[in-house]
């Protein structure tokens, strides 16, 4: 049924229409690790805070993606907020070809969070360990609500790396 009541849901907007659109939205980049038999990476920037008490935030992960199952069977996962120096980084966890598992962090900076053992990235703004709170349903994502376990910035307060028009940007750079 769709929100209405009545009949199957119809999309509204055109999956290409809404990818547009987006596009005019920016956003900060991060890199969601989890730890375990599930060791592994993904670049993200569907990710937001949702409250302050309790601590929580959000990432929405495709169903279809290895992070997916992941999260699903540690229940637990990290966030790294990435630097404007590190759009390196941003495409080797977006990069399908990289090793899997544990060998995907060789050659990448990285110390086990306290909480979790998920990697953190050296020369992240900051840093989430975070353990499953919620998942909701949404649509050919999952939102992933975590509470945070953990939280911490990095001692130079840095620019961070953006996403917008279908790229990494800079602030303040067109």
């Amino acid at each position: 049924m769709s929100a209405r009541g009545v009949g199957p849901a119809t999309p509204l907007v055109s999956r290409p229409a809404l990818r547009e659109v987006m596009r005019g939205f920016a956003t900060g980049v991060t890199v969601l690790t989890t730890a375990g038999r599930s060791t592994h990476g993904m670049t993200a920037n569907a990710f937001s805070s949702v409250s302050l008490t309790p601590p929580l935030v959000l990432c929405c992960v495709a169903r279809t993606a290895l992070m997916h199952a992941a999260i699903v069977e540690e229940g637990e996962f990290a966030v790294s907020v990435l630097a404007q120096a590190q759009e390196h980084v941003a495409r080797y966890f977006a990069d399908r070809a990289r090793p899997q598992g544990a060998a995907q962090f060789d050659g990448v900076g990285w110390r086990p969070g306290e909480r979790t053992g998920a990697p953190l990235l050296a020369g992240a703004l900051a840093w989430l360990e975070c353990r499953v709170a919620h998942a909701y349903d949404g649509g050919d994502h999952t939102v992933f609500v975590g509470e945070v376990l953990s939280a911490a910035c990095a001692a130079d307060d840095g620019d961070p790396l953006v996403f917008f028009g279908g790229r990494y940007r800079k602030l303040g750079a067109s």
